[in-house]
């Protein structure tokens, strides 16, 4: 993959985008960067800002979700409330093989260590974002990922050059607080499981309300590992 920005540029562009709001940033990027442009959204705890936010600058924007076949109850019933209020352009991307089809053939992936999740977070996340990446078109593709979620994140830039499109994180400096806030301002919900302590949301079978565990790197994956693939090969 040929960089798409240089160096001087990704930096000049990202020291520009620290002293913008997430509503400028959006725009600023839509307007530089290349479509076509896409969101991608988990339907997690916090992630009615990132879709309020980006649909209030294109109302349109493709929303592309990973549907593992495995998420919570809850989660497809906040997909169906967030479709509803902001008439989000859902794309819906899942493995070509069934759960019951991988289960059959391979067991709990899930259960079979670091090299088991591996595979089924390819399976089931990482190819089907490759797969929407390229029927997509895809040229600067949105995310709502913080730094401040994790270790693993906590060098995001705003502006990422992939190689075949730009990844674009608006929302990469904020804090739990800043989250709230604009939740608040905009009569926004939390995923339904916030309130019972879930507080990273994915599969029923790899995630654990804080609660019922030592550390919230530990909500996911049975701490393991913390990223799925998304965020940290594509």
């Amino acid at each position: 993959m040929d960089a798409l920005a240089n160096q001087a540029e990704l930096m000049s562009w990202n020291r520009e985008f620290e002293k913008l709001p997430a509503e400028e940033r959006v725009r600023s990027a839509m307007a530089m960067l290349p479509g076509h442009h896409i969101l991608t959204s988990s339907f997690g705890a916090q992630a009615a800002v990132s879709l309020h936010l980006l649909t209030r600058v294109q109302a349109d924007i493709p929303v592309v979700l990973i549907d593992t076949g495995y998420l919570f109850p809850e989660t497809y019933e906040f997909i169906e409330q967030m479709q509803e209020r902001l008439q989000l352009n859902l794309h819906t991307y899942r493995s070509l093989k069934s759960p019951a089809w991988q289960e059959a053939q391979h067991g709990q992936r899930w259960l079979q260590g670091v090299e088991g999740l591996e595979a089924y977070n390819y399976d089931n996340k990482v190819e089907p974002m490759q797969r929407a990446l390229r029927e997509l078109r895809v040229g600067t593709w949105f995310t709502g990922v913080r730094r401040s979620q994790a270790d693993t994140r906590s060098q995001t830039p705003f502006i990422a050059d992939n190689g075949d499109y730009f990844k674009v994180a608006p929302l990469a400096d904020w804090n739990d607080r800043d989250i709230f806030d604009y939740l608040k301002q905009h009569d926004l919900p939390y995923h339904p499981l916030w309130e019972k302590g879930y507080v990273s949301i994915g599969d029923v079978h790899t995630t654990r309300p804080l609660h019922e565990v030592d550390s919230v790197e530990d909500t996911r994956f049975f701490g393991l590992k913390r990223e799925c693939g998304l965020h940290d090969t594509l």
